[in-house]
């Protein structure tokens, strides 16, 4: 898979990973980011990094599946590192610290989305911020519009690229010509995009009016079992490991 294709999107399995509940794949991302916001160090970067790759094989990811960025990209990432070089030695570490870092919380978090039903994120996010509703907070209203957005994401990609696949489709024209295809400039296809976007909107509203309205996005029965608390319990001690091994040394 390349970038030109969208990794916002599950990939069926059974493994141990997909059985867990979703709350503790995202308290699982939550504690790793801040271990590494806080303290971006190389062994906390290489434990996140060694949990993606461990959970990415016991999910059974095919290497198929693995984003595939263009070459500008690295590009962009080298050009970086050949700046921060004229600086000096430290400010190099310092950047390719934080491009490992911007990468493993990337991975992480692709990976919930990977090995997660969507049908499965709402709740667990309104489970988890369940201590908020003593303030009288929307926690559900939260909890639906963060599940809308994901499932909304990839649509309005989809609908992107298939926008710009019409657009290269069209023939082209010297800009001053008065033939249509040179009048569709950046602004013509932000339009189509919102406008799609509008479309997409209205169709998933329709479809979730029709199953009974929003509540039923966090009435998933989903709750964590024995297995989350142990492996949140190991998690945890990999955090405080990482920690302690960064401040010895």
């Amino acid at each position: 898979m390349t970038m030109h294709t969208v990794p916002l999107r599950q990939v069926p399995g059974d493994s141990f990973v997909h059985r867990l509940w979703a709350g503790t794949k995202l308290l699982v991302v939550l504690a790793l980011g801040v271990m590494t916001w806080v303290l971006p160090s190389w062994p906390a970067l290489g434990l996140v990094a060694v949990v993606v790759l461990v959970t990415a094989i016991t999910a059974g990811i095919p290497i198929g599946a693995i984003p595939r960025p263009p070459w500008w990209f690295w590009g962009l990432i080298v050009a970086g590192g050949a700046l921060n070089l004229t600086f000096g030695p430290p400010a190099l570490v310092v950047y390719l610290r934080a491009v490992t870092l911007g990468l493993v919380l990337i991975a992480s978090s692709i990976l919930v989305i990977w090995t997660t039903p969507m049908a499965e994120i709402a709740p667990a996010i309104a489970a988890l911020m369940r201590p908020l509703r003593v303030l009288r907070l929307p926690v559900d209203e939260w909890a639906v519009a963060i599940a809308l957005c994901l499932r909304g994401l990839p649509l309005l990609i989809e609908e992107l690229r298939m926008l710009r696949a019409a657009h290269r489709l069209r023939p082209s024209a010297p800009a001053r010509s008065g033939h249509p295809a040179a009048e569709m400039g950046v602004v013509d296809m932000i339009t189509a995009a919102m406008s799609s976007a509008l479309r997409r909107s209205a169709e998933m509203a329709e479809a979730i009016t029709a199953r009974g309205g929003t509540g039923r996005l966090t009435a998933y029965p989903s709750r964590p079992r024995r297995v989350d608390a142990v492996v949140l319990t190991v998690v945890g001690v990999a955090c405080v490991a990482a920690v302690v091994v960064t401040i010895l040394l």
